[in-house]
């Protein structure tokens, strides 16, 4: 630990988010970065815990205070040798990830203002490609083949892992590209695709096999291979059969997301196809990260307005949950860049029915409700709480989430990772499974 002292005198330092009247008019990065001598300085914060809780709450086992060190003195290259060591694609979650490791920081126990690792894994790994610190590999081959089912971060991981073990691997996916939710699910506004793109021209370098455009059926994976890693993820979404679900404008959330990211990717739409907010109400239900992506997406079409609504209570406003204390992930509320940019929020919402005229959506009947103890356990008990009233909307976008895949009984050549093996989650978490799955998978073929 360079600077013993640094957290003592030195404040929190944000990169912060470009102003909202620029970046809702494109689909650019929002989030900004500090130029290297302020990166540094945030990295001094760290004060190499000696129980490093940010180690303990990070599913990957980032050695956060070894490469803030790193980081600190000015040597990038180890900064990055030490944070690849346990994340093989740090420019993803150095973008994306929620950061579990800040929210056990002992610094934001005590000031609540922890290190800013998850833009300084960022930092760090930009460094990397721009100085050629990520180098390519050439394993020796060990004459066994794996097939790796799913292109998404779970997969991706697995098939880097296994690669470099020697393993000839060959990765399948329904999609026309590399990345799942990562490319068709996370908006460029948070992820810009290149990122994505940068990393599989390595990964093809390796000698990673990859074919695209494969819908593989479950129970018939195909042959000739030694082993296999199932990381299809959770492809059902979670729907809402109320009354007028038949009206037309109402939609999956991926189908406006996915739409919009192949659109930025150059495809092409017929106009009854498109999923677009432009001129419209908006409603969001589901008051996750996929619906805070329609909010920040319907703004950039150009929506007239946008309301998000959740059937679950308002979370805890303000840095701690008494109900769920540090070092463990706090349930409060979170406000995004793209709730920053405009949006009507309410919580204790249950959804009633659709509204419509000559079969197109102009609304939806909802009723504030609350949440009453199970008296027998288990979930609480949703009770009425107001009368019924109509939220105008000419467009609905659903974002409840995924329903865990039910899987096939597979041999015992077969492993399952991330979300299709746990249900939905954090991509570092799929991005763990798949590490996990391909220690797995070497462990049974060295047998």
């Amino acid at each position: 630990m360079g600077n013993p002292k640094a957290f003592l005198t030195i404040h929190r330092q944000e990169a912060g988010y470009r102003p909202v009247h620029d970046r809702i008019h494109d689909f650019g990065e929002v989030e900004q970065t500090l130029n290297t001598k302020d990166r540094r300085t945030q990295a001094s914060r760290c004060m190499d815990c000696g129980v490093p809780f940010c180690h303990w709450a990070c599913p990957l086992g980032n050695k956060a205070p070894e490469w803030n060190d790193a980081l600190y003195k000015g040597d990038w290259e180890l900064a990055y040798r030490l944070l690849n060591s346990t994340n093989d694609f740090p420019e993803f979650t150095g973008r994306i990830c929620p950061a579990l490791c800040e929210k056990a920081c002992v610094l934001n126990l005590i000031e609540h203002e922890p290190t800013t690792n998850r833009e300084n894994e960022a930092a760090i790994t930009e460094i990397a490609f721009k100085e050629k610190y990520v180098r390519i590999h050439q394993p020796e081959r060990n004459g066994k083949k794996v097939a790796v089912i799913g292109c998404g971060p779970a997969g991706l991981v697995a098939a880097n892992r296994l690669n470099l073990k020697g393993y000839s691997v060959t990765v399948f996916d329904k999609n026309e590209d590399a990345g799942g939710l990562l490319r068709y699910g996370i908006p460029n506004f948070k992820l810009n695709k290149e990122m994505i793109n940068r990393r599989m021209r390595i990964l093809r370098q390796e000698g990673i096999e990859f074919k695209f455009n494969e819908n593989i059926d479950l129970t018939k994976l195909p042959a000739g291979f030694d082993a296999y890693v199932v990381a299809t993820g959770t492809p059902t979404a979670r729907d809402l059969k109320i009354p007028g679900r038949e009206l037309s404008g109402i939609y999956l959330a991926l189908e406006m997301l996915s739409q919009q990211n192949r659109i930025l990717a150059g495809m092409e739409f017929k106009k009854e196809e498109l999923v677009t907010a432009k001129g419209k109400d908006v409603l969001v239900i589901g008051g996750g990260d996929t619906g805070s992506d329609c909010i920040g997406t319907s703004h950039r079409q150009g929506c007239k307005s946008v309301t998000q609504i959740e059937i679950m209570p308002k979370p805890v406003e303000g840095p701690e949950d008494p109900d769920n204390p540090w070092p463990n992930w706090p349930r409060t509320l979170k406000t995004t860049s793209s709730h920053e940019e405009g949006c009507i929020r309410r919580w204790n919402i249950n959804s009633l029915k659709f509204i419509g005229k000559d079969g197109k959506l102009t609304g939806v009947e909802v009723q504030e409700i609350t949440w009453k103890p199970n008296p027998d356990g288990g979930r609480p008990i949703m009770e009425p709480a107001g009368k019924p009233e109509v939220i105008k909307a000419d467009i609905v976008l659903l974002a409840m989430g995924f329903l865990k895949p039910e899987l096939p009984k597979f041999a015992d050549n077969v492993f399952v990772a991330g979300d299709a093996a746990s249900g939905a989650s954090l991509v570092v978490r799929a991005m763990a499974s798949g590490r996990d799955a391909a220690a797995k998978v070497d462990s049974f073929l060295s047998k």
